[in-house]
């Protein structure tokens, strides 16, 4: 088994499998789809990065007092590659796991799980409820009120950008730009 890579298909059907809540479905599709753009971004394997970004959330629907703990589980009974549960429970880190992002791919979930968060919630604010017309400085402004999406963990995201070595504002545009791909599928295509 040590050669198996999880097929896109084979992750969502465990996805589909163990969350049914449908905003959980939508925010997995967002954090594939950016995953896939930076993979793209940095010249790396997008099949792997996005299937990772898909399951990250697996157990959360169901057993959110024990995030990521499940999930590992889940994936070693099912024979998962240890580089993939290793990237899956680096988003966690600090919050319910204490799987330090080393590599590339760990940053960057452990950066953008958050931000797409952000960024949906910033397109749902707006006149065209649309991510298509979206620039990152609209995400900018709603950064500081904290009231706003005062679940997005900002202290991650500021923490993941700097282990990233880039901009946040950089950062913000390409999560834009990756989730822009599956507009559709999770409800911030709007009135455009």
């Amino acid at each position: 088994m040590s050669d198996y890579k999880p097929t896109r298909e084979e992750a969502y059907e465990l996805l589909t499998k163990y969350v049914d809540n449908d905003s959980q479905i939508k925010h997995a599709l967002a954090v594939e789809a950016t995953m896939v753009h930076f993979a793209e971004l940095f010249d790396e394997d997008p099949n792997k990065w996005g299937v990772i970004g898909l399951i990250h959330d697996l157990d959360y629907d169901k057993y959110p007092e024990e995030h990521c703990k499940i999930t590992e589980q889940i994936l070693r009974e099912e024979g998962w590659p240890e580089d993939y549960i290793r990237g899956v429970l680096s988003h966690g880190w600090k919050l319910c796991t204490e799987v330090e992002p080393k590599e590339k791919m760990e940053k960057v979930i452990y950066t953008i799980d958050e931000l797409t968060g952000l960024v949906a919630a910033t397109a749902l604010m707006r006149p065209s409820k649309s991510i298509m017309d979206m620039e990152a400085k609209s995400v900018k402004k709603k950064w500081g009120q904290k009231s706003f999406a005062a679940g997005v963990n900002r202290d991650v995201i500021a923490e993941g950008v700097e282990m990233l070595g880039m901009d946040l504002k950089e950062v913000i545009h390409e999560t834009i730009i990756g989730m822009r791909k599956v507009a559709d599928e999770i409800g911030l295509k709007g009135d455009l």
